[in-house]
């Protein structure tokens, strides 16, 4: 058995489970979310976190 001990969240609008120990940019970012937007979790996720938010995208395969 593992235990997951990370903040996350149910995203409606992408239908997944999201972090929320990172910036909502960085979640954005990640789940290819349009800037135009509304997030459902505003104001749910952390202001700062230990990413650095000037950092490229990772690159998928």
């Amino acid at each position: 058995m593992s235990i997951f001990d990370a903040p996350i969240a149910r995203c409606e609008a992408v239908h997944e489970m999201v972090l929320t120990d990172e910036t909502q940019r960085e979640c954005a970012r990640e789940h290819d979310c349009p800037a135009d937007r509304q997030c459902p979790l505003e104001g749910c996720f952390a202001e700062v976190s230990g990413l650095a938010e000037n950092d490229p995208p990772a690159i998928r395969h």
